[in-house]
């Protein structure tokens, strides 16, 4: 079933991606570089984005203007840096990803709050075209910052 929703989401990326814009810093996996405890809340971020997104998809393509926005409100909500981390966390964060993967995050978040604004107002056109930037969002951090995660993005 996993494996079906990923094919389904890497369709709905294909399809819907236009080019990554491109930032200034080097490409290079920031897994490697957190404490555990940091990556791991990160990795526990990432995959309930992925659960929301996948949940995302199926509501766009059913109408369902309601779960849309619940689930982007959730992804908006899950800023990683408003997590359960302590100062000493936020600061080892901060030492091990370029500032730009920052921004790219807190750019990410926001475009989910406005997916969620969207879908409370019924506007199904800039919904698509929203999702549509979120996940190649997703997509282009994942081939700037996590090629040992995703090596098809590094050929």
């Amino acid at each position: 079933m996993k494996r079906t929703n990923l094919a389904a989401l890497g369709i709905a990326a294909a399809v819907l991606a236009g080019p990554a814009p491109a930032l200034a810093d080097e490409p290079a996996p920031v897994g490697p570089k957190l404490p555990p405890k940091v990556r791991g809340l990160l990795l526990q971020e990432m995959n309930a984005v992925l659960g929301a997104t996948q949940e995302i998809l199926d509501a766009l393509v059913r109408g369902r203007d309601d779960v849309v926005a619940e689930k982007a409100q959730a992804i908006h909500d899950s800023f990683i840096l408003k997590q359960e981390m302590t100062p000493a966390d936020r600061q080892a964060l901060k030492d091990a990803v370029p500032a730009a993967f920052v921004q790219r995050d807190r750019a990410f978040h926001e475009l989910t709050g406005r997916l969620a604004e969207a879908a409370r107002q019924g506007e199904s056109d800039r919904q698509r075209a929203l999702f549509s930037e979120m996940v190649e969002a997703c997509a282009a951090c994942h081939a700037r910052y996590a090629t040992n995660r995703f090596p098809g993005f590094s050929e």
